[in-house]
């Protein structure tokens, strides 16, 4: 009992962190920032982050447009007359609609700066989403409902002025999950490499020889390290400081312990008595 009793502790408190995380990020996930017109006569643009490519340093916005009140037919599905929404200048190209036809979904690329991928998991980048609609060549009110659906980022949106059309600054970054599991990655890294190098300083200083195992799980630990690396989400490039911070070093220490390992108990076999062999 006063063993397992600070186990389950720590179990529940593990476990009811982990839900109030699970739960924080899912909220922010499902908040959809509302900005520009409130007018009954209005188009609506449901914008929604679908997922961000830090390396091609652009997102994947999906685009759902709705004229509410006299600028929509059947229910909001087609537009009274053609309609252009232009964009803002991150966003590639501007979206145009035919009169009376059913508006389909698009997905358009934004560009976004101001961060690296090789700052990764710590990298923030920014950029400007916008929409303006043209009714038949007259500039009409816009609201727009912006959300993200990318788990591994998240996305905060700051409303900006658009006159009769509506935008938000968003911000991008690493979501909390994502965050927590790299630097986890780090830690175990490093905890991996200390192990190891133990393990090594325990095999020399006692001059065990070529201990096989021993041999085998510091071999196993160097290339399985390789592969856990290779699961960070996000498929980061090699050079981020999750390489930088842990994983080189951590790949180097082990390496250097191997070898080390090996040569002291080569050493060791060769001259079992201690003594300097003779010719």
């Amino acid at each position: 009992m006063p063993v397992l009793l600070p186990i389950a502790v720590l179990i529940f408190v593990a476990v009811a962190v982990g839900s109030w995380l699970q739960f924080s990020e899912r909220q922010a996930i499902d908040t959809v920032h509302t900005v520009g017109s409130g007018a009954a006569d209005r188009v609506d643009v449901a914008a929604t982050v679908q997922r961000v490519d830090a390396a091609a340093r652009e997102l994947i916005l999906r685009v759902r447009v709705t004229p509410r009140g006299a600028y929509g037919e059947e229910g909001g599905t087609a537009p009274a007359a053609d309609l252009t929404l232009q964009t803002s200048a991150a966003t590639i190209g501007d979206l145009a609609f035919k009169a009376h036809e059913r508006l389909p979904i698009k997905d358009v690329k934004v560009a976004i700066t101001g961060g690296s991928i090789s700052d990764y998991p710590f990298d923030t980048f920014e950029t400007e989403i916008g929409f303006w609609a043209f009714l038949d060549g007259k500039e009409v009110p816009v609201r727009m409902l912006f959300a993200n659906n990318d788990t591994l980022f998240s996305v905060s949106a700051t409303p900006e002025p658009a006159g009769l059309g509506a935008a938000v600054g968003v911000w991008v970054a690493r979501s909390g999950s994502l965050l927590v599991f790299a630097v986890f990655m780090m830690v175990l890294m490093w905890a991996l490499a200390a192990a190891v190098l133990l393990g090594a300083w325990y095999l020399t200083s006692r001059r065990e020889g070529l201990v096989w195992p021993a041999l085998g799980w510091m071999a196993a630990t160097l290339f399985a390290l390789s592969a856990f690396r290779n699961t960070a989400p996000g498929s980061p490039p090699i050079g981020c400081v999750l390489d930088w911070f842990a994983f080189l070093w951590a790949e180097t220490v082990i390496a250097l312990c191997l070898i080390a390992v090996v040569i002291t108990g080569v050493r060791s076999a060769l001259r079992p008595d201690g003594t300097h062999p003779t010719r």
